[in-house]
């Protein structure tokens, strides 16, 4: 299988779908493109990306093309187990994919203030009512699912998993921003950053040499 990606440094979704592999323990090759050079609007139409009409990340394995992060999630875990990426629990898998769902649909308003930098960590800035009823929200669910659901474990449902992958970006965008969130939510974010896999693809962000100026402002 081979994945293409975005941006390490920038690119949350491609973050998700890399994370995805990474879980399934299944062996893959990686390709990273950076999105916003000059080169990118004739890359994007080229044949192994064009299926997701210039979209990344895109998984390709053998003459499947895969793409939305949350597909890439289902595809891989037909291949490897379902119970690799979601709860066995009935009422915990409804509600990781439930939150997870939520994850990849929503938080629009969070997502346009607070542009993806894994590499950088602004001062506190005050943030309007409709950004801070995102916050509010994600806090709120991850409340829910630790509490509920989470045990001993430290993640969302217990063990790594999909809920967790879906909300590595948003550890990272609160961090980034230094936006005020209860302790058990800065825990949380710490010990996802101190997971492993997402590790790796931080310290790989901060190796990465591209720089994209709009992102590095913070607003």
């Amino acid at each position: 299988m081979k994945i293409i990606l975005g941006n390490k440094a920038y690119s949350s979704w491609s973050m998700r779908g890399w994370l995805a592999l990474k879980q399934s323990g299944l062996p893959f090759t990686e390709e990273v493109v950076s999105l916003y050079d000059d080169a990118w609007p004739t890359r994007r139409m080229q044949p192994d990306i064009v299926p997701s009409a210039g979209k990344v990340p895109i998984l390709w394995d053998g003459d499947i093309a895969v793409w939305e992060s949350l597909a890439i999630i289902d595809y891989l875990a037909d291949k490897v187990g379902q119970d690799l990426f979601w709860p066995v629990d009935g009422a915990a898998r409804a509600f990781a994919r439930s939150i997870a769902t939520e994850m990849h649909g929503g938080f629009a308003d969070l997502r346009g203030a607070c542009p993806t930098n894994f590499r950088r960590v602004f001062p506190p800035k005050p943030i309007d009512a409709a950004v801070q009823a995102n916050v509010d929200r994600i806090v709120h669910l991850w409340s829910e699912a630790l509490t509920r659901f989470g045990g001993d474990g430290g993640f969302l449902f217990g063990t790594f998993g999909a809920a967790d992958i879906m909300y590595a970006p948003v550890t990272t965008r609160f961090t980034t921003y230094s936006l005020p969130v209860p302790q058990f939510a800065i825990d949380y974010c710490r010990r996802v950053q101190a997971q492993p896999f997402v590790k790796e693809w931080l310290d790989a962000a901060h190796r990465e040499e591209w720089v994209i100026e709009k992102f590095e402002q913070q607003g």
